[in-house]
Formats: structure tokens, sequence, C-alpha cells
């Protein structure tokens, strides 16, 4: 069988000594000419031929290639028709000099900033031993013959013109009833199912919200730390964070004050990442500061379900008689993230607003899940669900700080004992973050930094990590924890 390919090196054309190798396949289906103008054109745009520099003539190229000089001299007009090279009365074709020739080339070529470190999403996907990891979850809590059965029953009930229609602007109306029993029995919201706007994931609701505030609100105050997800999507819809640090109560309402803005983002019963919950006092007087100031308050009241020394503390808006605050819940801590459900209430004066600036909106939840998850709470499985999963909660996290305590003592200060998923160490050994976490994942443990939930950085006092407990069973915790000591605490000087 004859050899398809003949490889033409560098060099041994000698008007051109920065032509590269030109592979030419005989049997290929393409065109000998598109072979040889595809591979010249790349070396321009990859400037393997500099700007400028002349090209071999048609007879010499034609010769060492094997091929009729008109083949040839039609790759060199096609260079030359798109403007890559032009042709100059006695020297020949001559390669042109493009400018931003970036824009040109293809995305997996073109230069990158190199990292020095994985991003967070990329080191959640990686698989290790122990996963501290704040979001992560175990898989066997999910109830699924449960939600199997539901499903079934949901779709045998279901009217057929349910799938032929476009979801409702708010949410299924039974499940809006069904949320507004469950949030006034737990956290003491008085509201109305239209009030009750279903919603895929915190980040879409909190994008309808700055929508919502826009024409009034260009800043909007957050907790410092706080939570970076939020941080984000409020800079995405152009609004400008203001940082706001907190005290032992939460956020620190004096600096808040001193500020002009009008639109602050909270999450009282369980501040994230440290754990406060704020007291009574507090909540009260930040109430005031909105009224006297027509201000809005976002209330993310994202794991409130989870409190292991006391009942739920009622939410803000409970206690809100001005509505000047709008609630955010969720179901990805309780039951799954993978169901991005969650849910806000509006307060009344906002739902004319709301109906007129997303009229044409639906809800993205299907309708399917929605039924399924009315009646996961409808016939009583969401109370006896959650009461197992606190409870289950409870004892991962009294067990982690037994743990923590026992092997390593004085070492380290706990914040956020009492409640959520998750606590932060912190460590007075004089070790920083970065060696904090590297030495982990040295371990084939993770375990996620603070400092990403800081905006002024330099506050921060770059020596505390984030446990989740999540996904963690006891044997687990304990195994970890013993490795954590032995790269952290133990090999401090390594």
């Amino acid at each position: 069988m004859k050899e398809p390919v003949l490889i033409i090196l560098r060099g041994q054309l000698k008007e051109s000594s920065y032509m590269n190798m030109i592979i030419i396949d005989s049997e290929s289906n393409k065109p000998l000419y598109v072979q040889i103008y595809e591979q010249i054109k790349e070396q321009i745009i990859m400037e393997e031929i500099p700007k400028g520099s002349k090209l071999p003539s048609i007879r010499s190229l034609s010769a060492m290639l094997n091929v009729s000089r008109n083949t040839v001299e039609t790759a060199y007009l096609q260079l030359s028709s798109e403007g890559f090279i032009e042709s100059r009365p006695g020297s020949g074709y001559i390669s042109v000099n493009l400018d931003n020739m970036d824009l040109l080339r293809p995305a997996s070529v073109i230069s990158a900033p190199k990292r020095h470190e994985d991003s967070e999403e990329e080191i959640e996907k990686k698989k290790f031993k122990y996963n501290f990891h704040n979001r992560a979850l175990s898989s066997h809590n999910f109830p699924v013959r449960t939600w199997k059965k539901l499903i079934n029953q949901c779709l045998s009930n279901a009217n057929i013109e349910n799938f032929h229609s476009y979801n409702s602007q708010r949410g299924e109306r039974d499940l809006q009833i069904e949320l507004v029993k469950y949030l006034n029995r737990t956290r003491g919201i008085n509201c109305d199912p239209d009030q009750i706007i279903i919603s895929s994931g915190m980040e879409y609701a909190l994008g309808l919200l700055c929508q919502l505030f826009r024409e009034e609100h260009g800043q909007v105050a957050i907790e410092d730390p706080g939570y970076m997800v939020a941080r984000r999507i409020f800079e995405n819809n152009g609004y400008k964070p203001i940082p706001i640090s907190l005290d032992r109560g939460g956020i620190n309402l004096d600096e808040l004050r001193g500020t002009s803005v009008r639109l602050v983002y909270v999450t009282p019963s369980h501040q994230f990442p440290m754990g406060i919950v704020m007291p009574i006092k507090k909540r009260i007087e930040l109430l005031e500061w909105a009224i006297k100031n027509k201000a809005i308050i976002i209330e993310d009241d994202y794991d409130s379900e989870f409190r292991y020394n006391s009942k739920p503390i009622p939410a803000l808006q409970s206690i809100d008689s001005k509505e000047s605050v709008v609630y955010i819940g969720t179901f990805s801590k309780s039951l799954s993230p993978g169901l991005r459900l969650n849910y806000m209430v509006l307060p009344r004066p906002l739902l004319d607003r709301y109906d007129k600036l997303f009229s044409l909106y639906r809800v993205p939840v299907s309708y399917i899940e929605q039924k399924v998850l009315k009646e996961f709470m409808h016939q009583g499985y969401w109370d006896r669900y959650l009461r197992k999963m606190i409870t289950t909660a409870m004892k991962r996290h009294e067990f982690l700080i037994k743990t923590i305590e026992e092997y390593m003592g004085d070492s380290v200060i706990i914040h956020g004992k009492n409640g959520g998923l998750h606590i932060v160490l912190e460590f007075n050994n004089g070790l920083k973050e970065d060696d904090l976490v590297n030495r982990a994942r040295g371990k084939d443990i993770l375990i996620s930094p603070v400092s990403m939930f800081w905006m002024r950085k330099e506050r921060y006092s770059n020596n505390m990590v984030l446990l989740g407990y999540g996904g963690m069973d006891e044997e687990e915790i304990v195994e970890g924890i013993k490795l954590l000591k032995s790269a952290l605490v133990d090999g401090q000087d390594q």
C-alpha cells in the first residue's frame, strides 16, 4: 500500500527559513490546495511564520511537495483573498502584518494566566477520603423510596392538561399553602399564599430580587465575612457590595448606620460562615433602621432548621410589622441541593411590582416536582424526615465538637456551635490558612479556606478553616480529626 503522507521539514525551502512542516495526505477527501492553505494559514496565525516574511515561490513549494503549480497557486490565492498574504512585484508572496492575532486563535491555545491553585468548584469535584466541605451532604439521607412513590402518585393523579401548560407565575397554589402552614408553625411567619414565590435555587431568587430593586438601589450592604455567592450575584447584577463587619451579635449596626445603603443582605439565624445567631434586641434594632430609612432587608434563612440546644429561632420576618423584610428559604440543606427547590416570601407592597416586572416569567421548577413536594409535606413525610435529619445532624455536631476538643484541645477555637451543618476552626499555633488547607489535603482531607468569604481581607486573621459535617459519619469524623491533628497541630514545625 502506498504511503499517503509526505512531510516537508523546516529549512528545506531556501526562500524561507520559517516554514514549518507541511503534511500532505494523498488519501484524504480534502483537496490538496485546501490542505496547503489551512496549514500555512495556521502557521501565520500562530506566528510561526513571522509577520512580513517571504513565502516560498509557487515553483519551489510545488516541487518540494510534489504537487502541481496550480495546486500551490490556488492555495496562495485563497490566502491572499482572505488577507493573510499579499503579492509584491519582484518579491513574491509576503505574510501580512496583522494585529490582534489572538482573536483568530482557538481558545485552547491562547495563553491563559497560570493558576497557582484549583478553583473552589474544581476542588469540590475531586475525591477526598475525608470530605469536610460545607456543601457535602450524605446521599443516604434522601428518602428515595418515598419520593419515587409520590412521583408515581402525582403522575397518576395529574391532569394531562397540566403537562401541556406553562407553570404559574409564582408557584403551584397547593404548594404555596403548604409552605404558609410550615413557615407559620416553625418560623413564626405570617403570610398569604400569594406572597410565596417558588424558585429554583437561591441564585435564581436573588437574581430576581436584584432586578426588583434595581431602580431604587445601586448598593447593597453585606456581612463581612459573608456568603460569597450572594456577593457575586449582586456584582453580576450591577450592584456595589458594601462590606459591613460582624460583632458578637452579627452584622455591625453602627457601621451599617454610617452608610447610605438602603438594601442589606443578612443571615441572622445562623450567620455564614461564622455561625453567629442574631439576638432579638439586635433584630429589633435592625428592623428599626430599615423602617426609619425605608430600607429593605433580605433575610437568607438557609439552614435555620438545624438548631441543637434550642428550638429554631423565629425569623426576622416574623417580627416585621412594616413589611421591610424579604425572606428566602431553601430545601437544599434539609432535603437535597440537587432538587434546586427554594422559595421566598415577598412583602405585600412588592407584589404589584413583581407582577409587573415578571408577568412573562414562569416558575422554573417543574409542575410535577412542585406537586411531589406538596404531597411530601401534606402527607406528613416532611415533618418526620426533618425530625430524623435534625436528630442525625445534632449527634454528628456534638460528636464533632467532642472529638475536636479531645484531640485538638486549646490549639483551636471553635466558632458556630449549636447550629447548622458547619463550624469554623481558628488555629492559634501560628499556621496560616494556606498551610492549614494544603497540609490537610496532603492527608487526603478536604477542608475549606475562610478567606474567600472576606471582602476586606486585610481584616482577616488568616488562621481559620471551615469544616462541614453533613456528609460525614462518626467513624470518618474521628479518623479525619485525628489526621488533622497530626497535620495541623502536631506537625506545625514540619
